[in-house]
């Protein structure tokens, strides 16, 4: 499928010679026809700004680029892939920037104007430390206004996780304190150049204005943090450290104490975030 006048993403791999880098956690997805739909998923990007994090070949860039992104800021870490990055720039002029960096370390509020929305193949070494600085930044709404973001199918179903299942954790209440987060697409490893060895999917989060329960932020991550660091204990014992009397506040809002983190909702998390902020 052309989306665009430019060459096959196999063939600009070829002559830049861009072979992936384990190293970078990269997999490129060359599929002109996924990255389109990728691209749809996210919404109208007509009137947006677009983040995108290891655009590698630009697959996905070109994708953003031809379903109508106002503006692209393609953060690429790998030199190697900033020329073809570049000649996707000299086909659409004025709506991509192309920035050689590491994305932990950009602020791109200074590239982009709002609304923004991040759209990524995140590249697996760096794609959850990412996502976690997104959704906790020190004021709330953040600089974007949603995520569609590729990930391992495992870090996917974190993400969307319910209480009581074995992927319930400290990234599903992040994300679902904040966010309304689903799984929008699942791309199998033969879809990537190399292959991964295990499967991928696509999480949509859009942004809340405000978080869904009321909640203090740093006593939330807190509990969080303690109680699934030691998911296998009850809470009693994993939330010994936050506070005296952790019991007493666990009852007050509902909270078994011999209840194990994986067991209790982000509303009662948020509660006794709310009750030890009252206390201590």
């Amino acid at each position: 499928m052309a989306i665009d006048g430019l060459p096959r993403l196999k063939d600009v791999i070829t002559d830049h010679g861009l072979q992936a880098k384990k190293s970078l956690g990269q997999n490129f997805l060359l599929d002109l026809n996924l990255t389109a739909k990728i691209a749809r998923i996210a919404g109208d990007l007509s009137q947006s700004d677009v983040l995108e994090i290891g655009p590698g070949p630009g697959g996905l860039t070109r994708g953003l680029l031809a379903e109508g992104a106002r503006k692209v800021l393609a953060v690429e870490k790998d030199p190697r892939c900033i020329p073809a990055l570049h000649e996707i720039a000299a086909a659409y002029p004025d709506r991509l920037e192309v920035f050689n960096g590491d994305a932990l370390n950009i602020d791109v509020t200074q590239h982009l104007t709002p609304p923004i929305n991040i759209v990524a193949n995140l590249p697996y070494n760096i794609g959850t430390e990412l996502l976690v600085r997104w959704l906790t930044p020190k004021d709330w709404p953040p600089f974007w206004d949603s995520l569609t973001l590729m990930f391992q199918k495992e870090v996917a179903q974190r993400i969307v996780a319910k209480p009581a299942t074995k992927a319930y954790g400290r990234l599903a209440l992040l994300s679902q304190w904040r966010c309304d987060a689903q799984i929008v697409m699942h791309l199998p490893p033969e879809a990537f150049s190399p292959p991964p060895k295990v499967h991928s999917a696509v999480v949509h989060l859009k942004r809340l204005e405000t978080p869904r329960f009321e909640a203090n932020a740093q006593l939330l991550n807190r509990l969080v943090a303690a109680g699934f660091n030691q998911r296998r204990k009850m809470l009693r014992a994993s939330l010994k450290g936050v506070a005296p009397n952790i019991e007493d506040h666990m009852i007050a809002v509902g909270i078994e104490p011999t209840d194990r983190a994986e067991r209790v909702s982000l509303e009662k998390f948020c509660a006794l975030s709310k009750q030890l902020e009252a206390h201590l």
